[in-house]
């Protein structure tokens, strides 16, 4: 039934300052834009992130951070944090253990996303599984 994720959406009031900030982050522009709309796509899977105008935002649409978190796999978790907050971005979470082979932490964006970051063990077997690692 779900096959993968396909786009993540964040907001953003300021959709330029947006662009630049996560090109400087993921070191890559978008690959696709339109009025209102930015998409990067990164990752092993080349999933994409989408960048939204805030002013598209459905009605009632959260404007601080809560509710689901997606977590992006990471090498190296703790460089991955320093780099976020480096950029602007402020501790939501701090580094968390949850088991062997699974720590995980979120920052909020200067556009108020919530950023998940983590190691996790299941993600590098199925990239080793694959050929991707």
């Amino acid at each position: 039934m779900l096959r993968g994720l396909a786009t993540i959406n964040f907001w953003a009031d300021d959709l330029a300052a947006a662009k630049a900030w996560y090109t400087d982050l993921l070191g890559i522009g978008p690959y696709f834009e339109r009025p209102g709309y930015i998409e990067f796509r990164i990752g092993d899977y080349q999933h994409e992130l989408g960048i939204v105008d805030a002013s598209y935002a459905p009605p009632g649409a959260a404007t601080t951070p809560g509710g689901a978190v997606a977590h992006w796999a990471v090498d190296d978790l703790e460089a991955t944090v320093d780099r976020l907050l480096a950029l602007g971005a402020k501790e939501y979470q701090p580094l968390r253990v949850h088991g062997p082979g699974f720590v995980t932490a979120t920052v909020v964006d200067p556009f108020g996303n919530v950023l998940g970051v983590m190691t996790n063990v299941h993600y590098m077997e199925i990239l080793a599984k694959t050929g991707a690692a």
